[in-house]
């Protein structure tokens, strides 16, 4: 679904899978963050990791009186605390939503789906 902003020099359409694929690249971006989970896709209590193709399945993306709310599905590596790792997806992801589209981010929630371990040494 798209949807029109308009703005002093006209209209603008959005798609709100092009909001939800900045969404995703910008979380993976943010330390501590092993990847995206699906919305909808927690099998015996274990989240699957989105492959970056299909980021956008990982973001739930809802826009309200030309005001955009996030909902983001991640999974965090073990260690990080859960807490400051939340707060700079929050930072980041309405930060370049709000600098790449030009409209504001009203609520971004962050949904821990899963914790890896990495093993390796």
């Amino acid at each position: 679904m798209a949807e029109v902003f308009t703005n002093e020099l006209g209209n603008v359409t959005i798609a709100e899978n092009v909001i939800a694929s900045l969404a995703g690249i910008a979380t993976t971006e943010c330390y501590g963050i092993v990847g995206m989970s699906s919305t909808r896709k927690v099998k015996d209590g274990f989240a699957e990791i989105i492959h970056r193709e299909n980021i956008e399945r990982g973001v739930e993306v809802k826009i309200i009186n030309n005001e955009i709310q996030i909902n983001l599905y991640i999974i965090v590596s073990y260690g990080i605390k859960i807490s400051e790792v939340s707060n700079s997806v929050i930072e980041r992801v309405s930060y370049t939503i709000e600098n790449f589209v030009g409209i504001k981010v009203s609520k971004v929630n962050v949904y821990v789906q899963g914790v890896q371990v990495n093993l390796e040494k």
